[in-house]
C-alpha cells in the first residue's frame, strides 16, 4: 500500500502567522544573538566537512558540555545513578558523557538535515521494522497519532516519517532562545514537516486529525493547555503529558510509535508500533499524594523513602 500524498491543512497560514508573533513577542536579547551567531558559524563550518566528520565533531563539542563545561553534570549523574542503582560511580560517569556526546552529535545531525533533503534523509535509514502499520492506518484518513521520546534522534524520526510523503503536523515547543527557534523549525519545515506550537496544539490537533494528517507529540514533554498525569518510570513518579492520549480517545484514532535509533556505524534504525489506547479511568489523587508529589517537585529529586511511601499508597511497591 502506497502512502497519501502531503497536503497541508487548512489554516495553515493562520498557524504561520500564530508562530510569528509568537516569536515576536519574545525578542532576542544580547546574549541570545551572541549564542546563535556562534551556533551558525559552527554550523557553517561543519557544512564543509563530509556528514560523519561533522557529526563527530558534534560528539566533542557535546562532551564539552559534561566536562570541562559540566552544564546540569550532577543533576544528569544523580538520575542515572537513581535509574540504574546497581552501577557504579565509574559506569555513571561513563553513560553520563556518552549521553551529552550523543546529545551533541543529535544536535549537529538536525541543524544539518536540511543539507541532506528528502532523499538524503532516507538513505540515513539503513532498516525500517514495521512501516507497514503507518501505510495501514493512514490509508484509511482518519489521521492518527504520532508518539515518539527524546531518546535515539527523535528529531530524524519526524524528519523521515515525513520525507516518506506522510502528511505530519509536528507538535514543538518554544526554545528559550527564539532565534534558535526560527531556526530550527525552518529546518523542520525544509524536510517536510508542519510545525504546530504547543500553544496551538488544542486548536490545531483536532482540525489536523479531521483532515486525516498524522500529529506527531514528543510524549516526554507537556503541552499547554493539557493535563498531565503521574506513572511509574524507573521506580519514581514522572509526570507524564496526557496529550497524545485523549487526542486519540477523543477523535478515535490509531496511536503509533516512532523511534529513530542510531546504530553503531553512525545509521539508523526506525521502529514502528502500533499502541492500543483504551479508557482506564480517571484516578483521583489524595491530599497525602498530592503533597508528595509537591514535595518532590520542590527538590532536583525525590528521595528513597518519598518514593517508596508514594508508590505504596498504589499498592505498587
Amino acid at each position: 500500500m502506497t502512502s497519501p500524498p502531503a497536503q497541508k491543512p487548512r489554516g495553515t497560514a493562520k498557524a504561520v502567522a500564530g508562530k510569528k508573533a509568537e516569536n515576536a513577542k519574545r525578542k532576542p536579547t544580547l546574549a541570545h544573538r551572541a549564542e546563535y551567531y556562534t551556533m551558525r558559524a559552527t554550523i557553517g563550518a561543519l557544512r564543509g566537512l563530509s556528514w560523519d566528520a561533522a557529526c563527530r565533531v558534534g560528539e566533542k563539542l557535546g562532551a564539552l558540555g559534561y566536562r570541562p563545561l559540566g552544564i546540569r553534570k550532577r543533576v544528569v549523574e544523580r538520575q542515572i545513578a537513581a535509574a540504574f542503582p546497581d552501577l557504579g560511580h565509574e559506569a555513571v560517569v561513563g553513560l553520563a558523557r556518552e549521553s551529552y556526546e550523543h546529545l551533541g552529535r543529535t544536535f549537529i545531525e538536525t541543524a544539518l538535515l536540511d543539507t541532506l533533503g528528502k532523499d538524503g534523509v532516507q538513505k540515513l535509514v539503513e532498516t525500517v521494522e514495521g512501516w507497514e502499520v503507518i501505510d495501514d492506518v493512514m490509508s484509511k484518513g482518519k489521521g492518527a497519532v504520532m508518539v515518539t521520546g527524546h531518546i535515539g534522534n527523535w528529531e530524524l524520526a519526524g524528519a523521515y516519517v515525513a520525507a516518506r510523503g506522510i502528511p505530519l503536523d509536528a507538535i514543538v515547543r518554544g526554545m528559550a532562545n527564539p532565534l534558535f527557534d526560527a531556526y530550527i523549525n525552518h529546518t523542520r519545515e525544509e524536510i517536510g514537516m508542519t510545525v504546530v506550537h504547543d500553544s496551538e496544539a488544542v486548536k490545531r490537533t483536532p482540525r489536523s486529525l479531521r483532515g486525516g494528517r498524522a500529529v506527531a507529540f514528543v510524549a516526554d514533554q507537556g503541552v499547554m493547555g493539557l493535563a498531565s498525569t503521574f506513572v511509574p518510570f524507573f521506580g519514581r513518579p514522572a509526570k507524564t503529558p496526557r496529550g497524545a492520549a485523549v487526542f486519540a480517545l477523543r477523535f478515535e484514532v490509531p496511536v503509533i510509535f516512532v523511534v529513530a535509533l542510531r546504530k553503531p556505524n553512525g545509521r539508523y534504525r526506525i521502529v514502528v508500533e502500533r499502541i492500543e489506547a483504551r479508557r482506564t479511568g480517571v484516578y483521583v489523587l489524595s491530599d497525602d499524594e498530592r503533597a508528595a508529589i509537591q514535595k518532590s517537585r520542590s527538590g532536583p529529586l525525590a528521595s528513597d523513602e518519598e518514593v517508596e511511601a508514594f508508590w505504596k499508597r498504589h499498592d505498587i511497591a
